[in-house]
């Protein structure tokens, strides 16, 4: 299982290098923004937070919670206005609070995930998703439904940044999110190990609905439009359809892994 020893990406939510004018020795953190991303952080790695941003004039029950569970922590809290705020979230969706980070170290493979598991696996596998809002979209709603990973190949995929941490709202912080060099290797790895590999597309004969999710399952996705691509869906076992009903031919990636992901959990449940 050599070849299966992957790095993992993910998890740790940080992104661009933070440097500051008025301090260099941030440029080893990065930067979090948005109550639930920051909130997360600060949960499960409290001690990885080096201080918080916050905008001294938003004053709402919301920003009083989180300034009150930030000050229990015993974090450094740095009062700022929502253009600083801005500068250093890269955009104005910081929802007034912006927390430098250092890293939090990945010490598992995705080898040594599956080895932990327990019961059948489910795993979500993306293929040409390079859109952030998607990708965090995705990882939220694998998070959701109790995906053990997410999977997508290096070369054509979003890598975890602030905005897919910001649309995540936390779960990139939890769900494992594994970037591959050869994702048509790592797909015949997961069929070693006894994964059903199950592709989705618009002419397959079969529905999701027709398909057994209770058995280790890595469900493949492509990108909205160009779907997954050829030599991807050669290397799936099974391929379905999600029915589509009105005038629209085919849904937003992360919708349609939503139905995919809790149509599994449906099954095994």
């Amino acid at each position: 299982w050599d070849r299966l020893r992957l790095g993992c990406f993910i998890s740790d939510g940080f992104f661009g290098a933070a440097v500051t004018n008025d301090n260099r020795a941030m440029s080893s953190h990065k930067v979090l923004f948005g109550f639930h991303a920051v909130g997360v952080r600060l949960k499960i790695a409290p001690q990885s937070v080096v201080e918080i941003h916050y905008e001294v004039t938003r004053r709402d029950a919301r920003m009083r919670q989180f300034i009150d569970k930030a000050r229990d922590s015993g974090m450094r809290l740095i009062e700022s206005d929502s253009e600083r705020l801005a500068k250093l979230a890269g955009g104005h969706g910081h929802q007034g609070v912006v927390a430098m980070v250092a890293p939090i170290p990945q010490n598992h493979s995705l080898d040594d995930l599956l080895d932990t598991v327990e019961g059948p696996p489910l795993l979500l596998v993306l293929d040409g998703v390079t859109d952030p809002h998607n990708l965090g979209a995705c990882l939220r709603v694998a998070d959701g439904a109790g995906a053990h990973a997410v999977i997508a190949p290096k070369d054509h995929a979003a890598g975890i940044n602030a905005t897919v941490a910001k649309v995540a709202s936390g779960a990139a912080e939890t769900m494992p999110y594994f970037m591959v060099t050869n994702l048509t290797r790592t797909l015949g790895e997961l069929k070693e190990r006894d994964i059903w590999i199950v592709g989705t597309s618009d002419d397959a004969p079969r529905t999701i609905y027709q398909a057994d999710l209770k058995v280790p399952t890595a469900l493949v996705l492509g990108a909205e439009g160009a779907g997954m691509r050829q030599l991807t869906r050669k290397n799936c076992d099974e391929l379905v359809s999600i029915p589509m009903r009105g005038a629209v031919e085919s849904l937003n990636v992360s919708v349609a892994s939503g139905v995919c992901l809790y149509e599994a959990l449906r099954q095994r449940t």
